[in-house]
C-alpha cells in the first residue's frame, strides 16, 4: 500500500506539473479570446441566476442548479488551499490564483453551453448531462465519455466525499470535543435524507444553505479586513508587486519565486474553483432552460463567486495578517494559517471559522454526490442509482471515523484524469460553443427558444 501510494503521489506531481496547468490556463485564455472576453457578461449572468424559466425544460431552476454546483466547488479549497498557496507560493500566490477565476469564467461557461446543447431526456423525463454527453453525442467518443465518468465516479468518493467527512469529524473534535463516530451518524443521517430524494431534494437543500454558508463566510473576512484596514494598501500592493518579482524570505513570509507565486496560484485557483474539470456542467444540464446559453451565463457566475470574491478575501486575510503578526503566523501554513487568522475576532473568530467549514463541506458531499451518481449512470443505467446513495451515505461513516491519507492524493490524480476528456472537448467543440454564444448572445436573441432537437433527446437509460 505504502508503494502504490509513493505511485500515486509521483502521478500526481506530473498530472498536476506544468503540463496541466498551462493546457488548463490555455483553454481559460484561448476561450476568453474565441467568446469574446464572455467575462463582460458576468453581471448579466447574475441577474439570470434569480430569474425563472418556467416554460424551459430541466429539472431545477436556474439558481438551484448554480447553488448545486457552488455547493460542491466552494469548500475547503477556497480555505486551505489558498493558505496553502500563499505559505508555498508567497503573497504573490494570490493574483495568480485570482487571475485564473477571472478567465476561468470563459471555460465554465462553455462547459456548461455544451451540457446543456448535448443533454438528453430519460423516458422519466429527467434531464441528463455534461462532458460524457458532449463526447458521445458531439465528438462521438464514447470511449472518452466512459472514461471521463469512471473518473469521475472515483474522484467522487475521495474529494467528496469521505476526506470531507474526514475533516469534519476532525474539526468537530478539535473545536467541540465530539466523537468522530456521533459525526459521522449525525451526517449519515442528513446526508441520506438529502439525497435520497435526488437532485430536486439536493438542489432545494443547497438553494438555502450556499447563500447562508457564503455569506456568513464573507462576513468573517470582512471583519478581520475592517480590523485590519491600516494595512489594506500595503498588503494589495505586496500581493501584487510579489507575483511578478522574487520574494526574499522575511516579514512572515518564506522566500518564493515568481513561478512559485504562479504555479502555487493557478493550481490552487483551478482546483478551487472546477473550472475545466468537467464536474459543474453535470449539474447545468439538469436547469430549466430556454438555450444553452442562458444556463451557461448562470453558470459562470460560479467562478467568479467562488475564486474572483471568496478566494480573493481570503487571500487578503492571509496577507494582511501576516504583515501584522510575522511572528505568531509566519512558518504556519494550511488550516492552521487560517484559523490563527481569524482568531483576531475576539471570542467568534475560530467558531465563525468552523461554521464556515462545516457548511462548506457538507455542501460540498451534497453537490458531488449528483456529479457521482451521474457517472454512475452514464456506466451502468439507472438500476445503479439506489445501491449508489446507499453506498454514499456507507462512504460519509466510513470517511467520518478513517484517516485516509491516501484518498486525498488519489482524489487529485482522478481529478486530473477528469479534466483531460473534458478538455478534448471544449477545444474540439469551440466552434460549437461560439456558434451557440453567436446565436442567442451576440444576435441578442437570448430570449429565443432553442429547437427542441438542439438541446433534448428522448433516450432511455
Amino acid at each position: 500500500m505504502q508503494e502504490f501510494h509513493e505511485l500515486i503521489k509521483s502521478a500526481n506531481a506530473y498530472l498536476w506539473g506544468p503540463p496541466m496547468l498551462i493546457l488548463l490556463l490555455g483553454t481559460h485564455l484561448f476561450l476568453t479570446v474565441r467568446l469574446r472576453l464572455i467575462q463582460r457578461h458576468t453581471f448579466l449572468g447574475i441577474k439570470l441566476s434569480f430569474a425563472r424559466d418556467s416554460d424551459g425544460h430541466g429539472d431545477v431552476s436556474h439558481f438551484g442548479a448554480l447553488a448545486t454546483a457552488l455547493a460542491a466547488t466552494i469548500g475547503t479549497g477556497n480555505i486551505v488551499g489558498v493558505a496553502t498557496a500563499v505559505a508555498l507560493g508567497g503573497p504573490g500566490a494570490v493574483l495568480w490564483c485570482w487571475l485564473t477565476g477571472v478567465f476561468g469564467i470563459s471555460t465554465k461557461y462553455a462547459e456548461a453551453v455544451l451540457a446543456v446543447k448535448y443533454r438528453v431526456r430519460t423516458s422519466d423525463g429527467t434531464m441528463l448531462g455534461g462532458p460524457m454527453y458532449a463526447l458521445e453525442r458531439g465528438l462521438n467518443a464514447r470511449w472518452l465519455a466512459l472514461l471521463f465518468c469512471l473518473f469521475t465516479a472515483i474522484a467522487a468518493f475521495g474529494i467528496g466525499n469521505t476526506v470531507q467527512a474526514n475533516s469534519i469529524a476532525a474539526m468537530m473534535e478539535e473545536t467541540f470535543a465530539v466523537s468522530p463516530w456521533v459525526t459521522g451518524i449525525i451526517m449519515s443521517v442528513l446526508v441520506g435524507v438529502v439525497i435520497l430524494g435526488g437532485i430536486k431534494s439536493i438542489a432545494r437543500v443547497c438553494e438555502k444553505l450556499v447563500p447562508f454558508m457564503a455569506l456568513f463566510y464573507i462576513a468573517g473576512c470582512v471583519i478581520i479586513l475592517l480590523i485590519n484596514i491600516k494595512v489594506i494598501p500595503e498588503t494589495v500592493a505586496l500581493i501584487v508587486k510579489s507575483a511578478f518579482t522574487p520574494q526574499a524570505a522575511g516579514g512572515g513570509f518564506a522566500g518564493a519565486t515568481v513561478m512559485m507565486a504562479a504555479r502555487y496560484g493557478m493550481a490552487r485557483g483551478l482546483f478551487s474553483n472546477e473550472s475545466g474539470l468537467g464536474s459543474a456542467p453535470i449539474v447545468a444540464a439538469a436547469a430549466q432552460t430556454r438555450n444553452p446559453v442562458k444556463q451557461a451565463l448562470v453558470s459562470s457566475t460560479g467562478t467568479f463567486w467562488d475564486t474572483v470574491v471568496i478566494c480573493a478575501l481570503t487571500g487578503l486575510v492571509l496577507v494582511s495578517e501576516i504583515i501584522l503578526n510575522p511572528a505568531d503566523l509566519g512558518g504556519l501554513t494550511g488550516a492552521a494559517l487560517t484559523r490563527a487568522a481569524f482568531a483576531k475576532i475576539p471570542m467568534i473568530g475560530p467558531v465563525l471559522l468552523t461554521v464556515g467549514l462545516l457548511t462548506f463541506v457538507f455542501s460540498t458531499i451534497l453537490g458531488w454526490s449528483y456529479y457521482g451518481e451521474r457517472a454512475v449512470e452514464y456506466l451502468a443505467g439507472k438500476r445503479a442509482i439506489r445501491p449508489y446513495r446507499y453506498l454514499w451515505v456507507l462512504a460519509v461513516m466510513v470517511g467520518s471515523v478513517s484517516a485516509l491519507p491516501i484518498v486525498w492524493d488519489l482524489a487529485d490524480t482522478m481529478n486530473a484524469m477528469m479534466a483531460i476528456p473534458n478538455l478534448v472537448s471544449l477545444l474540439l467543440l469551440s466552434g460549437v460553443i461560439a456558434s451557440e454564444t453567436r446565436r442567442y448572445l451576440w444576435s441578442g436573441n437570448l430570449e429565443a427558444h432553442a429547437h427542441l432537437h438542439n438541446t433534448t433527446t428522448e433516450k432511455d437509460r
